[in-house]
């Protein structure tokens, strides 16, 4: 196996979990077959979604009916109109009945006419309104889950979830339902007027019945199998497009488009494949109903002619037979095109069902408690933290933290650092113990209180699509241009965001590409000061700003960081140097305590080998 197929075969493997929906554990068989626990729980949601709509929906069904009816009189009416309305004017009459018959059939399509128009608003308006909340369920669903579930949950995996799927349900809330419930009504309708209008004939119409049923229940089964992969195709192949273009500049630093060109075009030829799968089902199922429809529009042409001639049938009746056939096995057609499309819905349903299911790593608590105008005091009390089962990053930490402490924490990378900012950001819950606000457990705070309270920079300082402004306020929607523009000033960034072309309103571009690595960082800064959390937590905030650009934001940091709890991670140990206190740790453990000075006073102790270290790379 190649480098690429093995590759490929994990975006695979990720895709098939992607598909099963998060934390799901059915085996292989249940995957090929749909395990009954999918759809059920595809059911369940979607009949949460139409729940608000079932009085409407009774109405539209009731629609669909009087149109059917409509429909299914109109060959009925030509036989009344050949069998009652023909002779006379044979005969040298009056045409009244054809007329009458004409008028009814006339009233009969105007008013399937209007039941169509009724029911494609309405049920669009439905639809529409479906989608929308399914959309709302899971961007709201996405923002409640925990860092850990994106952390492994890709950004092509997502934008599937909002796209593509959600386009397959739309295809089927837009014409799928309402094409198999006239096919249903069409064949169940037309069966029973075949057969009360002549039951011989309408018996050899029902001899190829069988054959349909065969071949309706192979397509059935297969098309499931071959629309399940196709799903999959498609998120393989939009995840590795999703990976490729976000880490492009990765792909063109180490050259690595030839290799990605050759996984893109492997996964999309499988997602070719199992296209041309389905293309090649649907080419057998739609000949193959035609060929029964024509060979027993055949045998009652033969079979209903011979009755005629010997006077046991009329021609209208004949002529009817032969219009209800018509329409008997054009319903099949809608059939095959309706397994497509429900294949791909249903599978999209029990993806979008999954991600539903998962439950947050960090649940908002049932009963929060208030937490206003925190102090600011943390505190570990006998914490165990565990990324993986029974191998701990933090065993058993007791940490205290006054209210208003600037904390600096250092170590080596894999110490434990980012662990403890994640548990005081409740990115992450404990394995064991309790991490507390002024006393309070952060799992009792309520999410909206504890986001108020604490809040933390990393190094990425995303910026999110709009303008400086927009960026500042991020934390702080309704603040007013004075407050942010106060904010900027504290830290320092009001002199550069005054200097760019539109002031306050010019666009960052996407992820503020437009601003440097320290103009970011600044204005990371002001939305921090701007959102005036208790507790700041900044990982590892300076570490990819050069020299003019550290000094600027060590000067916002004096601002920042006045009048409350801080926790500073960082390499560059010129930012630890203003903290309060400093903790070294190595595998989750704090090997020393104390401020910078005191420390520096222990020369053999680690916080003086890691200053001294840091000294020797500057030079």
């Amino acid at each position: 196996m190649t480098a690429v197929q093995t590759e490929s075969r994990d975006k695979k493997k990720l895709a098939v979990e992607d598909w099963r929906g998060v934390g799901a554990e059915e085996n292989e068989d249940i995957q090929a077959r749909g395990s009954v626990f999918l759809k059920r729980r595809s059911r369940a949601l979607l009949g949460s979604l139409l729940k608000p709509y079932r009085k409407f929906i009774v109405i539209l069904i009731a629609v669909v009916l009087v149109e059917n009816a409509a429909r299914l009189s109109i060959p009925r009416l030509v036989q009344l109109g050949i069998d009652f309305g023909v002779p006379p004017l044979a005969n040298g009459g009056v045409a009244t009945e054809l007329l009458k018959v004409l008028g009814v059939m006339l009233g009969a399509l105007i008013m399937q006419g209007c039941a169509r128009w009724f029911f494609l608003r309405n049920s669009g308006r439905v639809g529409q309104q479906v989608l929308l909340e399914i959309r709302r369920r899971l961007y709201r669903h996405f923002q409640k889950l925990d860092v850990k579930f994106h952390d492994r949950y890709t950004s092509g995996r997502v934008i599937s979830r909002l796209t593509n799927d959600i386009d397959a349900i739309m295809e089927l809330l837009a014409g799928g339902f309402d094409g198999l419930v006239t096919a249903v009504l069409t064949l169940v309708g037309v069966a029973i007027l075949l057969l009360t209008m002549d039951l011989q004939l309408g018996l050899i119409c029902l001899i190829g019945f069988p054959i349909l049923i065969v071949l309706v229940r192979w397509f059935s089964r297969q098309s499931q199998l071959t629309y399940r992969k196709v799903r999959e195709h498609s998120a393989m192949v939009i995840v590795h497009f999703i990976e490729t273009m976000t880490g492009i500049r990765a792909v063109e630093s180490y050259r690595r488009e030839p290799r990605n060109q050759q996984i893109f075009e492997d996964l999309s030829e499988r997602y070719r494949d199992a296209n041309l799968t389905s293309f090649r089902l649907v080419a057998i199922f739609q000949p193959g109903i035609k060929l029964i429809g024509n060979i027993t529009i055949g045998g009652v042409l033969l079979y209903g002619g011979y009755r005629v001639i010997q006077g046991d049938m009329t021609v209208g009746v004949l002529a009817a037979f032969l219009l209800y056939l018509r329409m008997f096995f054009e319903p099949m057609q809608e059939i095959s095109q309706f397994y497509n499309t429900f294949q791909s819905a249903s599978s999209a349903l029990e993806k979008a069902s999954g991600v539903l299911e998962e439950a947050p790593g960090v649940p908002e608590p049932k009963n929060p408690v208030r937490v206003r105008d925190a102090k600011g005091e943390l505190h570990f009390d006998r914490v165990t933290f565990s990324y993986v089962k029974d191998r701990p990053v933090l065993p058993d930490l007791e940490l205290r933290i006054p209210a208003g402490q600037t904390l600096a924490l250092v170590g080596t990378t894999g110490a434990g650092k980012t662990t403890i900012a994640k548990l005081m950001a409740r990115f992450y819950d404990p394995t064991e113990g309790r991490v507390t606000l002024d006393g309070t457990d952060l799992r009792e705070i309520g999410n909206d209180d504890l986001r108020q309270s604490v809040v933390m920079v990393t190094q990425e300082n995303f910026m999110f699509d709009g303008t400086v402004a927009d960026n500042i306020a991020f934390g702080k929607p309704a603040a007013s241009r004075d407050e942010v523009i106060n904010a900027a000033k504290a830290v320092g960034a009001h002199e550069f965001i005054t200097a760019l072309p539109q002031g306050y309103d010019t666009d960052v571009a996407k992820r503020g590409s437009r601003l440097s690595a320290g103009q970011r960082q600044l204005v990371a800064f002001a939305r921090a000061f701007l959102a005036d959390p208790a507790v700041l937590i900044l990982d590892e905030a300076t570490s990819s700003l050069d020299v003019p650009s550290e000094r600027l934001v060590q000067q916002a940091l004096q601002t920042i960081l006045k009048d409350r709890t801080a926790v500073i991670i960082a390499h560059r140990l010129s930012t630890v140097e203003i903290a309060d206190r400093v903790l070294v740790l190595e595998h989750g453990r704090i090997l020393e305590d104390g401020s910078p000075k005191q420390l520096m006073a222990t020369q053999d102790g680690r916080y003086a080998a890691l200053h001294d270290a840091w000294v020797e790379s500057l030079a």
